[in-house]
């Protein structure tokens, strides 16, 4: 068996792909990112395509705020894939959603089963979820651009699997009448050598609960802040990560005594930025996996986290950390209140988590015993 993966970015797709290779099926990895990048994280790589302009051009709209560049590279990725697929020798191509679309017709032509990876819920949720959820703030959801859901749509139609990282992403879909045989939950997992519990640091002051991703409403940063109100004076919260547009109008609203805005933080930094915290938080509002559940897992912290988080699968509730239900503020702030008021409960849950990211289920080797034996099933299947 070979496999190629698309991927208009990393995402977990450069986890993937180093360990398809480390097991020998790995065939070719198309990105927008620079071969020195990917070489950088995944190794040496027999075969690599990559279209770096189309991440430039990415970046640049995204740094400079000018325009989003979204309509132009999704559909010339697929282009760029497509392409390229015809001469391919692989059984597999596993194309990220959204960017794969004008390759699936070339794959399956060529033999290739095709598996779409879908990291969210079903893109249809996943607008009509955050649509509420701006509402209820007082924002206008500009909504997930209809070319997108129409592009989307039509993969998970085409394709010959759909892969989602949780229980949570696949009740989504089967929500949206897609049949269970076309789904395939594996979850996503943690490097336990780059996150780990011993790196902990020596702290002064107050406890640090700690926020790691994109700082808006789709993540209930909201929610966290208000939350907070009612711990503040025990604790610091941090939040670290890009801030969204619509957040930034938010933020005036909203109480920040106590906060520490971070903004985005290279990759490399997070270990360290984990091992300096007492208390992880990702309180999603909508959320198909979120890897940093299980990096704070992985170092020690205990976690509170909504129940509309796919890794949530991972978190036992009352031993490696908290699950509440989303919305509820009144919950979350309880869990945190009892976290930062007992340092003997943060180090007991803390010890819990690292257990939990340290099982075979939980980590890049446990992903990848799951995804293989799914692909292998497929290509018998098709065959």
């Amino acid at each position: 068996m070979k496999v190629d993966i698309a991927v208009h970015g990393r995402f977990h797709a450069f986890e993937l792909a180093r360990g398809l290779q480390d097991r020998g099926v790995l065939g070719t990895l198309r990105t927008t990112y620079p071969e020195f990048a990917v070489r950088r994280v995944v190794g040496p790589v027999a075969s690599l395509s990559t279209a770096p302009h189309l991440e430039l051009i990415r970046r640049f709209g995204q740094w400079s705020g000018s325009f989003d560049a979204t309509d132009y590279i999704l559909p010339k990725f697929g282009q760029f894939v497509a392409r390229n697929i015809r001469r391919s020798q692989s059984d597999v191509l596993i194309g990220w959603s959204s960017a794969t679309l004008e390759a699936i017709t070339f794959a399956q032509a060529a033999g290739m089963a095709v598996v779409i990876d879908r990291g969210a819920s079903h893109i249809r949720s996943q607008n009509v979820i955050l649509n509420e959820a701006y509402r209820q703030v007082g924002l206008e959801f500009p909504g997930i651009p209809r070319y997108v859901i129409d592009r989307e749509e039509a993969e998970y139609e085409a394709a010959d699997k759909i892969l989602v990282p949780s229980f949570h992403a696949a009740r989504s879909f089967r929500d949206n009448n897609v049949p269970s045989e076309k789904l395939a939950v594996v979850p996503l997992g943690v490097d336990v050598t780059r996150f780990r519990a011993d790196r902990k640091v020596a702290k002064d002051g107050k406890p640090k609960i700690v926020f790691v991703g994109s700082v808006g409403i789709r993540k209930g940063s909201h929610h966290l802040l208000n939350a907070f109100v009612r711990l503040r004076p025990a604790a610091e919260l941090h939040l670290v990560g890009p801030m969204d547009s619509a957040f930034k109008s938010l933020r005036s609203r909203l109480p920040t005594e106590n906060v520490v805005f971070h903004g985005a933080v290279a990759k490399d930094r997070l270990a360290d930025i984990y091992a300096g915290s007492d208390v992880f938080c990702l309180p999603s509002i909508e959320e198909g996996f979120g890897m940093v559940v299980l990096e704070a897992m992985a170092s020690g912290l205990p976690v509170v986290v909504s129940d509309q988080v796919g890794a949530a699968d991972a978190v036992i509730h009352g031993e490696s950390g908290y699950i509440f239900p989303v919305n509820d503020i009144g919950a979350l702030a309880g869990y945190l209140a009892e976290l930062v008021g007992s340092t003997k409960r943060r180090r007991q849950m803390g010890a819990s988590a690292r257990l939990e990211a340290e099982k075979l289920e939980n980590n890049w080797d446990g992903y990848i015993d799951r995804i293989v034996p799914e692909l292998e099933s497929l290509i018998r299947r098709s065959s």
